[in-house]
């Protein structure tokens, strides 16, 4: 009698919401590559840990590392859609069309830091501004520190640039070289090693912090400081997978998205890009070139000719390039 009194109590605890006996939901997250890049350190790690320590008895988020719901960086938005991913980490930079409104986020010359970036960004969308995210609840929309470009080729100027192939993160970064009289070539950042070291590119744009990364520093010693632009990066989640959540799972994960998340990503990354500069600078073996003053007013024309073409295309793009730096004054003058 007892035995079965226990059996039935044991059944009905477990049909409970949030019982001990209850698994918790799994969600399965796409990253492209491994758990020691400093991406996923600052801009995914945070967020996994706050969920599956908040959320333990309710939600468990398993990251696949290096590929393991799909290798190409660029396959990564189309996983979630599908469903073989609930989340993952995407560089709407590599798929252009299908968020063709990141481009204000990527014009030249238009942040001052990765800082800046990442919170004007984070704003656009939690205004629903930008197109391409219908199907994605936003997580964490970050940007890297304003590229600069890195090459195995001797240089000491802008003028020495002109001619090179350089990888670039999208598009819009792209034409900004062409214009400055390189040849920009879109090309994810796991390529780029063996592009350099196959003659294929010249040299690459990415922010000192990650020069290690992808092995990039092994191949380019030579680092031209153009901060051109912050290319856009983003932790998104399938949107029908979201909305089928417990509400106080949703409860949680909203809180450690947005503000809080590029918080997170703002002050990794802020360190990080300091000391990198500072070891950049300090080997002997790496040659760091700013723009001189002669070199400023042409790398400035050149930004604001992007600028200036990519507005004229649309009265979308001019309003959203008007919001973009109504944000921007925000951030400065809180």
């Amino acid at each position: 009698m007892l035995r079965a009194l226990a059996i039935i109590i044991a059944v009905a605890g477990s049909l409970l919401p949030g019982s001990a006996f209850s698994q918790p939901i799994k969600l399965k997250l796409s990253y492209f590559s491994s758990d020691r890049t400093m991406l996923y350190l600052g801009g995914v790690k945070p967020f996994v840990d706050a969920i599956n320590d908040e959320a333990k008895d309710l939600l468990e988020i398993e990251v696949y590392f290096s590929g393991g719901l799909g290798k190409a960086p660029a396959q990564q938005p189309q996983l979630v859609r599908d469903g073989v991913a609930d989340l993952a980490y995407i560089i709407p930079g590599y798929t252009a069309d299908q968020f063709p409104d990141n481009a204000v986020i990527e014009l030249p010359g238009i942040f001052r830091d990765q800082r800046e970036a990442s919170l004007v960004f984070t704003r656009l969308i939690a205004a629903n501004a930008l197109r391409g995210y219908e199907d994605f609840v936003v997580i964490n929309a970050f940007t890297a520190e304003p590229h600069s470009v890195h090459t195995r080729r001797p240089l000491a100027s802008l003028a020495e640039l002109k001619g090179l192939k350089i990888r670039a993160n999208n598009p819009t970064e792209a034409a900004t070289f062409d214009k400055l009289g390189m040849e920009g070539i879109v090309m994810p950042v796991n390529q780029i090693s063996g592009a350099i070291s196959k003659g294929v590119i010249d040299g690459a744009a990415v922010p000192p912090a990650m020069l290690n990364e992808f092995g990039v520093g092994r191949l380019a010693s030579y680092h031209y400081m153009l901060k051109a632009d912050a290319p856009s990066l983003a932790l998104v989640m399938k949107r029908k997978t979201f909305a089928g959540l417990p509400a106080r799972a949703q409860g949680i994960i909203r809180k450690y998205s947005g503000e809080w998340a590029v918080a997170r990503s703002n002050e990794f990354f802020e360190d990080i890009n300091v000391k990198s500069m500072e070891q950049l600078k300090a080997d002997p073996n790496r040659k760091v070139i700013f723009p001189s003053q002669a070199e400023l007013p042409r790398i400035q024309a050149a930004f604001k000719e992007i600028i200036d073409e990519w507005q004229a295309k649309s009265l979308r793009n001019r309003d959203l390039l008007q919001l973009s730096r109504m944000e921007i004054e925000k951030v400065r003058n809180p």
